[in-house]
């Protein structure tokens, strides 16, 4: 007989873009800045617009070089 263990891992939590997010959040709630909410909601769009700009880089620098792969 035999014992069979998964031990499948995961982490999840906030991260560096969501913990900012929720600091200017809360410094907006509480009037220590006086910024739109668009600049206080901005670290929320990072991750989009790190995985968007990585794409842009793949598709126009490397492209040439992943023509036999693609």
């Amino acid at each position: 007989m035999t014992n069979v263990v998964n031990s499948s891992s995961s982490s999840s939590g906030v991260g560096f873009f969501g913990l900012l997010t929720i600091v200017l959040i809360v410094l907006k709630l509480m009037e220590i800045i006086n910024w739109s909410w668009w600049l206080v909601l901005l670290p929320f769009y990072g991750p989009i617009l790190c995985v968007i700009l990585f794409i842009l880089y793949v598709y126009f620098f490397l492209k040439n070089e992943l023509k036999g792969y693609i």
